[in-house]
């Protein structure tokens, strides 16, 4: 028979502990796009919206005080535009990330924005599921960069100058050329996975074996050595 104590254990182990929620700043001039997306936001149970700003002054201000996981911040506002609120916002809360939620023209100012040190980028009709994903990405330290930037940045580090792969590295497996096809492409390691019918934890190894194997820092510039070395093509 269970006895009381162990009863209690087991109780304790079935309930779980909830993570805490996903702090957000929302930051856009127009007061229907605010409203819309705290709607959208709301029907995610681990988002919490704590604020609003109506330009990039305020939005500086309010997260200075509160600075939350992730600020949502419009690209073009008044008194402060968004890049310039980028750049006051990660001086003041290194920890916050910083996600433009932009119904601007793709063009060269969104790339300077990103690499002012931006986190993420995603235009204003992106689907609610996107939006979401791209949250908890850009909260969770990593980048999200919507397709058609990560486009236009492919261009323009193609065009630069960079250092090639040494001509002594090890030649890629068949494997590592499947998942290196992949990477120019939106999809993350455990879409690759599904769609090369392996695990997200091979894909991660293999990605880590490429960017050795081309002597690159990064997925974006492995890509952009591959295309310089003729082993991939960008459609």
């Amino acid at each position: 028979m269970q006895s009381r104590k162990s009863k209690i254990e087991n109780r304790r182990s079935k309930i779980q502990i909830p993570k805490s929620k996903i702090q957000i700043l929302l930051a856009d001039d127009h007061d229907i796009v605010r409203k819309g997306l705290m709607l959208v936001l709301g029907q995610e149970p681990d988002f919490e919206v704590q604020g609003e700003a109506r330009d990039g002054v305020e939005a500086v201000a309010r997260a200075r005080q509160a600075c939350p996981d992730v600020v949502l911040l419009d690209l073009k506002m008044p008194n402060m535009g968004g890049e310039a609120a980028a750049r006051e916002i990660r001086r003041e809360c290194p920890g916050t990330r910083i996600l433009i939620l932009s119904g601007a023209d793709l063009d060269e100012n969104v790339l300077d924005v990103l690499e002012a040190g931006v986190d993420g980028y995603v235009p204003k009709d992106v689907s609610p599921a996107e939006l979401a994903r791209a949250i908890r990405t850009v909260a969770e330290g990593k980048a999200y960069i919507h397709a058609g930037v990560t486009r236009l940045l492919l261009q323009r580090m193609a065009a630069a100058p960079m250092h090639a792969a040494p001509s002594s590295s090890a030649p890629l497996s068949q494997r590592e050329m499947d998942v290196l096809r992949l990477l120019p492409t939106p999809a993350t390691y455990r879409d690759i996975g599904r769609t090369l019918s392996i695990s997200e934890e091979t894909v991660r190894s293999h990605v880590k074996n490429i960017l050795a194997k081309l002597d690159q820092p990064n997925r974006t510039q492995a890509v952009v050595a591959a295309v310089k070395m003729g082993l991939i093509a960008l459609e």
